[in-house]
């Protein structure tokens, strides 16, 4: 009786747990974003490349993307260091994407949390701030070249301003 009480218990509790599963995340688009990539192009009018490592994490719930510039500061770190996580919101059907990075102390404030909706092989993340400002910054997958162009602009007061104009190509 004991064993018949226990195996049944064991196998509510793995039902429930398998219930409590979310499904992964599948978008063929951030697909083909997963792997080693290098960044070339200018960034605030300066040239520069970066060192990008992407791919899924979490059991496949989010896309993370590790950016690191080749360029080096005063005590020989990294220029630039990111962190950036791309999942799905399927009440809003947007993407969000949390951007984290050695700039400045964004945290998880607004600033660092951006949405999106897809257009074709493009999605266009919008970073909003409170006092009115955005950051919007779209990934473009272009399919002939197996690449990724980034654009960066600030917006303010309803004028835009080229900020990042990157490519990235496979390693």
């Amino acid at each position: 009786m004991r064993t018949t009480y226990r195996s049944f218990a064991l196998g509510v509790l793995i039902s429930f747990s398998a219930l409590a599963q979310p499904s992964t995340f599948q978008d063929p688009l951030l697909d083909r974003m997963i792997g080693k990539w290098v960044l070339q192009g200018a960034i605030a009018g300066r040239n520069t490349t970066h060192d990008i490592v992407s791919e899924w994490v979490l059991g496949h719930q989010y896309m993370r993307i590790q950016e690191v510039s080749r360029e080096k500061d005063a005590r020989n770190q990294p220029a630039y260091e990111a962190i950036v996580l791309i999942g799905w919101d399927p009440q809003s059907s947007q993407y969000t994407c949390l951007w984290l990075d050695n700039t400045g102390p964004w945290d998880f404030t607004s600033q660092a949390i951006g949405r999106a909706k897809r257009s074709g092989d493009s999605i266009a993340f919008r970073f909003a701030s409170n006092d009115g400002s955005s950051v919007n910054t779209t990934f473009s997958y272009n399919k002939n070249a197996d690449d990724w162009d980034w654009s960066i602009d600030n917006e303010t007061g309803g004028k835009i301003r080229a900020f990042a104009r990157v490519r990235l190509t496979r390693k």
